[in-house]
């Protein structure tokens, strides 16, 4: 059996194309691991940009929290500021990008910023933009991954939009390209920019997904299932990519995520204890 943080890093994995260039930001270790799946499986000639130390590698290593400057800054072959990175550095090598938006619309347009209230006076302060106003302009392979699907997230109208979609106004770039969440995969038709279903994950209906949606889908007739992970792509997630089970934070909430994060801390505590010289 797999869970479904191990299908949404699989469905990321199987997203990447061999000698592409992948850019991951802060905080989103289900793309870490999807790209490193697909690293140690069919795409051995990645090159990963991360904004945790603006560093760009070619190598990888397992996911941590408190350690998690070992999996980029560790490898890294050269540094960047930030606004090189994004202002120079991305445009020039066009890299995939998973970003997760707090808000996606049916056209693809998302927001990190806030949600609910006004700017000035929000009921719920997100991280923020980052970079994704400045690169989701220009960017051709924008992705999205969304691990607790809700209509909090699919809505019909963004409080504030700090992505770029399907926007009919786009002189650049292009909109987002395909989305995963823990209900099924989806991309947008070619034609309208819209949101539209591509598969199912095993066990979820067709009801379920659109009383979670905020706006109406695209359809596929059949609808397909998605393919489940392969038996190597579970080991090596479990046990060379991520065996402290980081990836889990991200499609767990409230209390389970806060004894899943002691967890990791006590087990990285134990692992990188200096031992006593006395």
């Amino acid at each position: 059996m797999f869970s479904i943080d191990e299908l949404i890093c699989t469905c990321i994995s199987r997203q990447i194309v061999d000698g592409e260039v992948v850019a991951q930001g802060i905080a989103t270790p289900l793309v870490a691991a999807g790209y490193l799946l697909a690293r140690l499986t069919h795409a051995p000639n990645l090159t990963f940009v991360s904004a945790i130390g603006q560093a760009v590698c070619r190598d990888g290593a397992a996911l941590g929290v408190a350690t998690i400057e070992q999996l980029w800054l560790g490898q890294g072959l050269m540094r960047f500021s930030f606004v090189a990175g994004a202002c120079d550095l991305l445009p020039r090598f066009g890299p995939k990008e998973f970003f997760r938006p707090g808000q996606v619309d049916a056209q693809g347009n998302f927001n990190n910023v806030y949600m609910g209230g006004s700017y000035g006076r929000p009921r719920l302060r997100l991280p923020g933009s980052g970079g994704i106003a400045d690169v989701t302009v220009f960017e051709e392979n924008v992705y999205l991954y969304v691990p607790r699907h809700g209509r909090h997230t699919f809505v019909a109208r963004l409080d504030f939009c700090s992505g770029l979609g399907h926007d009919p106004g786009r002189v650049e770039g292009h909109g987002p390209r395909y989305l995963i969440s823990d209900l099924g995969q989806f991309d947008f038709a070619p034609e309208t920019g819209r949101m539209r279903l591509l598969s199912l994950h095993p066990g979820v209906s067709l009801a379920r997904v659109q009383a979670k949606t905020g706006f109406p889908l695209l359809l596929p007739d059949p609808i397909p299932t998605t393919p489940p992970p392969s038996a190597e792509a579970l080991r090596l997630l479990r046990e060379v990519i991520d065996p402290l089970g980081v990836r889990r934070l991200e499609v767990l909430s409230g209390a389970a995520r806060r004894q899943h994060l002691r967890q990791i801390l006590q087990q990285e505590t134990a692992r990188f204890a200096v031992p006593d010289r006395a």
